[in-house]
Parts: structure tokens; C-alpha cells; sequence
């Protein structure tokens, strides 16, 4: 019980395929050293499976969608494909070299081109693409095809690691226990049983699936599905003192569709007047996939904004009516993209030292609350130096203010764009002589960063 009340435990959320255990595997490459050769040959098979699965649900489409091969060679492969049993199946030299026969088909591609119209796992392509290594007898999963591996969560998964806290918040480590639980909506019931204790809730969104509906009933959008999801959990009174951090993953397919040239207007009629500000403008960037990152950012926020009535509130989703009064609570966005480890660690050094932040007080740690009224720190006793300078950066969004910080103080440049949330300070210990030969004295600098958003 003592080491359940010291830990500090995240709850990840979100709809099915939305990448909470892509997270899960995140962690174990940042903090508990990648995975083991067990864990390696169990993955294998999944990849196979999610080869199968892909190339089966494409080969079925052909004439569903009405779609011919182009090759008539590729007709045995095609017969060989439909006529696989899926729960009785050995993977056999045959069945790869036919599905890469399949797959480099145009008739396959043009099938691929209109997965909207029907159900298909995201790693698809990215498996497909492989499956003549994945099909040699000595294949070993890389780091890559671990983490864009598929497979549905059916129970809750826990995993424990330690994060170095920064010196300027104490030092030391603290444990974090982190919850994976199933997305479909079959699983949401078992939610309730891990909301007790949570300190924060990750609450991760397909930001791609714009275009898709969900698999339980072919006709919700899965977009706004998740919208509805976070709105129920937003209001849950399980979760009013936990913080709440919103991941719009999968960046990287939202961008190829957008400038593919789908628009999330097709499926959101009030993206027509939204208009990008800005604040949210990146140079170089797709102005138009910009816009609709945003956009979605916002249908999250305005419900982080709502003001609740007591009657609307709920404890679960589709739970009963309570009255409760609700306080003022934070909610922060940040875009993502689950399989890239990089854009991860850098995301994740922001959370965790927004929840360590959340929960220095919570764990009994003495705080010490600055004239901004947001950012809390430790406060040492004594100093070990001889002058304290104070520098503050200002300036808009994306004008580089962390990545000069950062450059500064760690000696690496920071390329990837990352939003400041609040206030946050870097430390940097100079030594300095007042005159030749004179006695050392230091020189301790506090870099401060803060969020160049209008909010």
C-alpha cells in the first residue's frame, strides 16, 4: 500500500487504435531498456498476424468495392488469399511470396486508396511493405515493427517505471505506474475499476481517422467518437482532482491524408468558417494540414472550457445523473506521433514535469509558489552562489524561445516543435572573476521560458 500511494499513476484513455499501447512500448524503450528476446518472438506474431490480417481484408474488398486485378497472374494468389482460415493458419513461404504479389498489384493499390470505405488496421502499408523480411525464417523484429505492431487490448495493462526529477523541482526519481486499457467500446466498462488514485489522465485521439467510422457499429465517426469519450471522462467525478493531457496522435498519417487532399470538411460541416491563427502558423509546414490539427485541437479544448451544471454531470459513460459542483481544472494538448521514440521523449519530458508539478503537494513535498501564480518549485534551504541573474524569454509561438533555451543550457538544439505550457525555467552555473587571479565566484542563471500562445 505504501509503495501504491508514493507512485504516481497515469491513466491512458482513449478510443480503440488510438495508440495508448504504442505509449506502453514507448516507455519500455525510454525507461526500462527496450524488450526482451521473449517479448521480440511474441511480437512476431502479431506482425504476422497484422500481414494477414491487411492483406485479407484488401484481397476481400476487390469485389466488394468492385475493383479487378490488374494482373491476371495474381488471380491463384487472390483465390489463395480468400480462401485462408484465419484461426487455423500456418504462415508458409506460399503465403508470403503470394501476398507481395498481391500487394504490388495496381488493383490492390486502388482498393488501399479507398480504405475509408471499410475497416483496415493504420499498419497495413507499413507491414506490407516488408513482407519479404518478414517472411525470411530469420526475421527479428526491429524496434519499428514492434511499435507499429496491432493488437487489441481485451484487459488492463500496467507498467511501472522511474523518472529522474529535475533538479529544480528536488532531484531524486519518483515511480510512475502507467494503465493501458481497451478502447473498444466492450471495454469501457472495465475503466472504472483503475480511476481510483489516477493523478493524470493521458487521453489519446486518432487524429487521422477523420475519414473512418468505428468497427462496433459502421456508422459513428471515429473522430467524433473520441470527442464523446472525452467529454464523458472530462465529467467523470472519478477523475475532477486528476490532470488531464490530450495526445492528437498520429500526426504523420493526418498529414499524408490532408495533403492527399481529404478534407475534414467532408465529415465536419464547421471546419468550413474555422480559420487557423497566428499563433498555431509553422514555416514551412502544409498550411492546410496545420489548420486541421487545430481544428480538432479545439473541439477537445472547448469541452476542457465548458462550464458544467450540476445535473449534467455523470460518474461514467452512460452512468446515472449526480449533483456535484466542479472547480477550475487544467487540460493541455500536445501532437503526436506514438511510433516515432524521438517525438515521445520530448512530449513526455514536458508531462512529466506538468504532473510531477500537479503532485508535489499531493506527496508531501514542501513547494514553493512564484509571483506567476502557475509554477510551483523547490526552494533549497541555503544558496551556493554568489549572484542569482534572472533572464525571461518573450516572444510568439514557435519563435524558437525553448529551442534557444535548451541550446544553451543542455548544448543541443531542439529541432522538433513542442508548445511551452505555462512557465517553465532552465538552470545554468557559471563561474566568474571579478579581476585577474582574484577568488572564483559563481553565478547562477535562471532562464525563463514562457508560452507564447494568446491563451
Amino acid at each position: 500500500m505504501k509503495e501504491y500511494n508514493k507512485a504516481i499513476k497515469i491513466l491512458l484513455l482513449g478510443a480503440g487504435e488510438s495508440g495508448k499501447t504504442t505509449i506502453i512500448k514507448q516507455m519500455k524503450i525510454l525507461h526500462i531498456n527496450g524488450f526482451s528476446q521473449e517479448e521480440r518472438q511474441e511480437k512476431k506474431q502479431d506482425i504476422r498476424s497484422n500481414i494477414l490480417e491487411g492483406i485479407v481484408t484488401l484481397t476481400q474488398q476487390l469485389d466488394v468495392l468492385g475493383v479487378p486485378l490488374e494482373l491476371q497472374e495474381n488471380q491463384a494468389a487472390k483465390d489463395y488469399v480468400l480462401a485462408i482460415n484465419p484461426e487455423d493458419f500456418t504462415y508458409t513461404q506460399e503465403f508470403y511470396t503470394y501476398t507481395e504479389q498481391l500487394w504490388r498489384d495496381p488493383g490492390i493499390q486502388k482498393v488501399y486508396s479507398l480504405q475509408h470505405k471499410f475497416q483496415l488496421i493504420d499498419c497495413a502499408r507499413y507491414f506490407l511493405d516488408k513482407v519479404e523480411e518478414v517472411g525470411q525464417p530469420d526475421y527479428d523484429p526491429s524496434v519499428q515493427d514492434i511499435l507499429h505492431s496491432r493488437r487489441r487490448t481485451t484487459d488492463i495493462q500496467k507498467i511501472e517505471f522511474e523518472v529522474r526529477v529535475p533538479k529544480k523541482y528536488g532531484g531524486g526519481s519518483l515511480q510512475f505506474w502507467m494503465f493501458d486499457v481497451g478502447g473498444q467500446r466492450g471495454e469501457r466498462k472495465k475503466w472504472i475499476q483503475v480511476f481510483d488514485g489516477i493523478q493524470a489522465v493521458l487521453f489519446l485521439v486518432s487524429a487521422s481517422c477523420f475519414d473512418l467510422v468505428i468497427r462496433e457499429d459502421q456508422e459513428t465517426n471515429r473522430l467524433q467518437e473520441s470527442i464523446n469519450i472525452f467529454k464523458s471522462v472530462w465529467h467523470s467525478r472519478f477523475l475532477k482532482n486528476s490532470g488531464f493531457i490530450v495526445f492528437l496522435n498520429k500526426q504523420d498519417i493526418l498529414k499524408e491524408k490532408v495533403t492527399s487532399g481529404k478534407c475534414i470538411g467532408d465529415h465536419f460541416p464547421d471546419y468550413s468558417s474555422y480559420r487557423l491563427e497566428d499563433k498555431d502558423r509553422v514555416a514551412d509546414e502544409d498550411q492546410e494540414y496545420l489548420r486541421t490539427r487545430c481544428f480538432i485541437r479545439e473541439k477537445f479544448m472547448a469541452i476542457s472550457k465548458e462550464e458544467v451544471k450540476a445535473v449534467e454531470r455523470k460518474v461514467t459513460p452512460g452512468g446515472p445523473l449526480i449533483l456535484s459542483d466542479e472547480g477550475p481544472r487544467e487540460c493541455y494538448c500536445h501532437f503526436t506521433t506514438a511510433t516515432d521514440t524521438n517525438n515521445v521523449r520530448i512530449v513526455f519530458e514536458d508531462v512529466h514535469n506538468m504532473i510531477i508539478k500537479w503532485n508535489l503537494e499531493k506527496i508531501g513535498v514542501p513547494v514553493f509558489q512564484d509571483y506567476t501564480n502557475t509554477t510551483y518549485f523547490i526552494m533549497g534551504s541555503g544558496k551556493d552562489y554568489d549572484y542569482l541573474i534572472k533572464f525571461l524569454a518573450l516572444g510568439d509561438s514557435g519563435v524558437g524561445k525553448t529551442s534557444f533555451l535548451y541550446h544553451y543550457t543542455e548544448g543541443v538544439f531542439q529541432q522538433q516543435f513542442i508548445s511551452t505550457v505555462g512557465i517553465d525555467f532552465r538552470e545554468k552555473r557559471l563561474t566568474h572573476r571579478r579581476k585577474e587571479g582574484g577568488p572564483p565566484q559563481g553565478v547562477h542563471l535562471q532562464l525563463w521560458d514562457t508560452a507564447g500562445q494568446e491563451k
